[in-house]
């Protein structure tokens, strides 16, 4: 083999190492750097949904309370039109009713 030979076939190998070795070099920059980039947007996605999970409790809390009170309320009125449509009952029932036995008929 001539020296000629020998030169172009080591460089060739030294060519294809040095190709090689950067195409890995540049893919581990790239997968760390999507690592890095993945562990913050992680962190940063977590406090969003605690915060969004804390003001979600809370408003659910509110309105609860405010559903709660809206009931009792609407029950005690609704109760105290059902004592008030009773006691009209009675009265419409006294009015339309027999007449007393007690009181004298003027004819």
């Amino acid at each position: 083999m001539s020296a000629d030979s020998l030169t172009v076939v080591i460089s060739a190998i030294g060519i294809v190492l040095t190709l090689g070795t950067g195409m890995f070099a540049a893919m581990a920059w790239v997968v760390r750097r999507i690592d890095a980039v993945d562990a913050k947007l992680t962190t940063r996605i977590d406090a969003v949904d605690e915060k969004l999970t804390t003001r979600l409790d809370s408003v659910e809390d509110k309105l609860t309370t405010r559903i709660d009170t809206v009931e009792d309320r609407l029950t005690a009125r609704l109760d105290a039109v059902g004592a008030d449509v009773t006691d009209l009952k009675i009265a419409v029932a006294r009015l339309e009713g027999p007449p007393r036995h007690l009181l004298t008929a003027a004819r």
